[in-house]
């Protein structure tokens, strides 16, 4: 998923460089809700695999 996020991200970046600006909003909204679904998952699993330790 983070690379899905990584991704959109460069098209956005590429998108604000030529000019696109509502592809460039589009992808970089949907790299910002990628990145934070993936950061959200990283510590639900963090969280869970600390409790399967103890």
């Amino acid at each position: 998923m983070l690379h899905w996020a990584l991704i959109f991200l460069v098209i956005a970046l590429i998108a604000g460089a030529l000019g696109l600006r509502g592809v460039a909003g589009t992808a970089a909204e949907i790299a910002r809700v990628l990145l934070y679904i993936f950061l959200v998952l990283f510590l639900v699993s963090l969280v869970l695999s600390l409790f399967a330790i103890i």
